[in-house]
């Protein structure tokens, strides 16, 4: 999907009140984020937030790396109203409730969703997902980048990765939910989600190793 096509919004700390008062208007919306590294917070910092409303647009957040304050963008993310779609929620929901201070409920996964109702493949990739649910193919060699330069220094295909994963969630998750419903399967992962918050948790505190095996 070419640049032009996707409305592209950047923020430099915060959303403004427009974009909150926008945003609040939606039941739900898809979430990501970048960071430095994989290791958070042990290592790596929270670099980028992205929201979607599911009408191929991205709002690209970028919190002020010295105090993460960002109270419009914790309002929605807080909002019970609204429901938060994103793609391996594990790393997104440690990343924000740990440098944004927030706590997050009314959660969607689609890489759990995908899991538990896709038995029939082995790879759930938000890009393979896309591609059975959208037709269309993701360019992930980008996912490498240096997310923690300034905002203006991103190139234009840079923040077309960063919208690619948001702007197709909102399909994928009516897709997947159809599907969990079909396969009876919904009541197991509505317990994965609730599980979720204390798998950050556990993530946060050093034990990320499968504290059920043997």
């Amino acid at each position: 999907m070419a640049l032009s096509m996707t409305k592209i919004f950047k923020y430099s700390d915060d959303i403004d009140a427009d974009a909150l008062k926008e945003l609040e208007k939606y039941s739900s919306l898809a979430i990501d984020t970048e960071g430095t590294g994989l290791q958070i917070p042990h290592r790596d910092k929270l670099s980028l937030v992205q929201f979607s409303t599911g009408n191929n647009d991205a709002y690209i957040i970028q919190p002020n790396r010295k105090n993460y304050n960002a109270p419009n963008t914790v309002k929605i993310l807080e909002n019970t109203k609204i429901t938060k779609i994103g793609h391996y929620l594990r790393y997104d929901v440690s990343s924000l409730e740990y440098f944004l201070k927030c706590n997050m409920q009314n959660l969607f996964d689609t890489k759990i969703a995908s899991k538990l109702c896709r038995t029939y493949s082995q790879n759930h990739g938000l890009k393979d997902l896309v591609l059975e649910f959208c037709g269309k193919k993701l360019d992930k060699r980008l996912g490498s980048s240096d997310w923690n330069k300034n905002l203006d220094e991103f190139s234009d295909a840079q923040l077309q990765y960063c919208s690619n994963d948001v702007i197709y969630l909102h399909k994928i998750k009516d897709a997947l939910h159809k599907m969990l419903v079909r396969e009876k399967r919904l009541e197991l992962y509505e317990s994965c989600i609730q599980f979720l918050k204390t798998r950050t948790k556990l993530d946060q505190g050093g034990f990320v190793e499968d504290i059920f095996q043997h």
